[in-house]
C-alpha cells in the first residue's frame, strides 16, 4: 500500500485534532503502518523519530513487548465491566499502587478516561466538596498562561487564547493569577504574593487553585521553580481553598522526580494523572485526593451529596493492565536515575542552539527541553517550516509556534537523541 493511498482515504474522512484541515493541502500527512522503541515507520519504510513521545503519551517506546503482552493478556480474560457495583482486579490494584506512589496522603482514586475528563472530576469535586459543607464557590483560580485541556469546564481553566477565545461566551467562571515569569526563586515568590493579593479578595468564593507543577507544556513551555509550588500549598492552606495538581503531562518522571509536586516536598489535595498512565497504549486518566475530601460525599444516600460523574469505560481493565505494567517497569528498572542522565545528554545537546542569533531562549526540566525562538512573525508559519524540514530528515517534532520542544520516550538512546537534537537545530539555523 502507498502511502498516498492512505492519505486519500483519510483526507475524505477524518478531521484531525489541533489541525487547520486546508494545510494539509500543502503539507504533508504521514500514514504510520508500525512503530518500534522510539521510531516510526510509514507504508513505503520511511521511518521518523518520534520526538516528543506522540504527544507526551509513550514512555517506553512504541509496542513496547512488556506492556503489549500485559494487555494481551488481559484482553483474553476481561475486556470491561461497569466500575458502578462491579470491581476487578486491575483497577484495584492500580489505586492500591498509584495511592503507594504519589506524594501525601492521597488514599481515594478517582477514575477518568483522558486528561481533560481528569480535570473536568477535580473541579466538579472540589466545588461539591465545598458547596456539601454549606459553602458555595463559584470560581476557580489558575495561572496565566497555563493548559488543562480542551472540554468546557478544562478549557475555562486555562489561559492560552489560542484555544479559548472562541469559545470565552460559554466558559464557566475563573480567575487567573500571574504565573513566576521565570525559573528563579525571586519571580516565584513575587508570583506568590501577586496570588495572595487575589486570595485576600476573592477566596471565600474560590474553590480550588489548579497548576501545572513545574512547566506549562501547551503554554509553549513555560517553566518555573519549585518554590511557588511551596509558597501556594502554604496560601491555600492559609485561605481555606484546594490545590489541584495538573501533572497529567509532566507527571511519571518527565521532570526528573517522579512527580513534580516532589521537587516542592508538596501533596496536593487533587492529583490529575494520564498521559504517561499507560504508556501511551491506552486512554486512562486518574484523579487521586484526600479521605477528607472523600468523607465529604460519603452519607446516606442523598441525590444532592453524591458524587455522580461517570463514563462508560471507568476503570476499563485493559487500561488499568497498561498502567500496572508501566509501574512494573518502574519499580523493575531505575528509570528516575536513567532519566536524570538522559537529561543531561539533552542538555549538552541544547547548547548550540544559544548560538544562534534567532533563539530567545534555551529551557530545560527534566526530560523536557524547550527553545524558543525569536524575530518570526505569526504569519511566518515558522512552526510549519522546522516541522517540514525535520520530517524529510526522518525526525518527527510538532512546534508549539516559535517554541520547539524535545520530549522523547525514556528508552531514546544517545545516538538517537543526538540525531533528533542535530536535526532540529540544522532546520532552525536554515530559517
Amino acid at each position: 500500500m502507498k502511502n498516498s493511498e492512505v492519505v486519500q482515504r483519510d483526507l475524505a474522512h477524518i478531521w484531525h485534532p489541533c489541525t487547520q484541515m486546508k494545510d494539509h493541502e500543502s503539507l504533508p500527512l504521514i500514514p504510520v503502518k508500525s512503530a518500534s522503541g522510539v521510531w516510526l515507520e510509514d507504508f513505503e519504510g520511511h521511518r521518523y523519530i518520534d520526538g516528543i513521545s506522540s504527544w507526551w503519551v509513550n514512555l517506553f517506546g512504541h509496542a513496547n513487548p512488556y506492556i503489549a503482552g500485559k494487555l494481551a493478556e488481559q484482553a483474553s480474560t476481561l475486556e470491561h465491566v461497569l466500575l458502578a457495583g462491579f470491581t476487578h482486579e486491575p483497577a484495584v490494584k492500580l489505586a492500591e499502587r498509584l495511592c503507594a506512589v504519589t506524594p501525601g496522603d492521597l488514599n481515594k482514586v478517582f477514575f477518568a478516561d483522558n486528561g481533560s475528563s481528569a480535570v473536568e472530576v477535580a473541579l466538579k469535586m472540589s466545588y461539591h466538596a465545598h458547596l456539601n459543607e454549606g459553602k458555595s464557590r463559584p470560581l476557580f483560580l489558575s495561572l496565566t498562561n497555563s493548559y488543562h485541556g480542551e472540554t468546557i469546564g478544562a478549557l475555562s481553566v486555562g489561559d492560552v487564547e489560542l484555544y479559548k477565545k472562541t469559545y470565552e461566551p460559554i466558559l464557566i467562571r475563573s480567575v487567573q493569577t500571574p504565573v513566576p515569569k521565570d525559573r528563579t526563586p525571586e519571580a516565584a515568590e513575587v508570583a506568590a504574593d501577586q496570588l495572595e493579593e487575589i486570595l485576600k479578595i476573592h477566596a471565600s468564593r474560590i474553590s480550588a487553585l489548579i497548576v501545572e507543577p513545574l512547566v506549562q507544556c501547551a503554554g509553549s513551555m513555560h517553566m518555573y521553580h519549585p518554590r511557588y509550588l511551596t509558597l501556594a500549598r502554604q496560601l491555600c492552606d492559609r485561605y481555606g481553598i484546594h490545590l489541584i495538581a495538573d501533572e497529567i503531562a509532566v507527571g511519571f518522571g518527565r521532570t526528573g522526580t517522579m512527580f513534580a509536586c516532589e521537587q516542592a516536598d508538596i501533596a496536593p489535595d487533587f492529583l490529575c494523572l494520564s498521559k504517561g498512565l499507560t504508556g501511551g497504549f491506552m486512554p486512562l486518566a486518574a484523579v487521586l485526593t484526600t479521605d477528607e475530601i472523600y468523607s465529604k460525599f460519603y452519607c446516606d444516600y442523598l441525590e444532592y451529596k453524591a458524587f455522580l460523574h461517570s463514563h462508560s469505560y471507568t476503570g476499563n481493565p485493559l487500561g488499568c493492565s497498561c498502567a500496572n505494567a508501566v509501574l512494573d517497569i518502574f519499580e523493575r528498572d531505575d528509570v528516575i536515575d536513567s532519566n536524570r542522565q538522559k537529561a543531561q545528554w539533552l542538555r549538552e545537546l541544547m547548547k548550540p542552539f544559544e548560538s544562534l542569533s534567532s533563539v530567545k531562549e534555551v529551557r530545560q526540566t527534566g526530560m523536557i527541553g524547550a527553545v524558543e525562538l525569536q524575530g518570526f512573525a505569526p504569519e511566518d508559519r515558522v512552526n510549519l517550516k522546522i516541522f517540514s524540514c525535520c520530517l524529510e530528515r526522518g525526525v518527527f517534532i510538532r512546534p508549539l509556534g516559535p517554541v520547539l520542544y524535545f520530549m522523547p520516550p525514556y528508552i531514546i538512546s544517545y545516538e538517537e537523541m543526538r540525531q533528533l537534537v542535530q536535526t532540529a537545530f540544522e532546520a532552525v539555523k536554515s530559517l
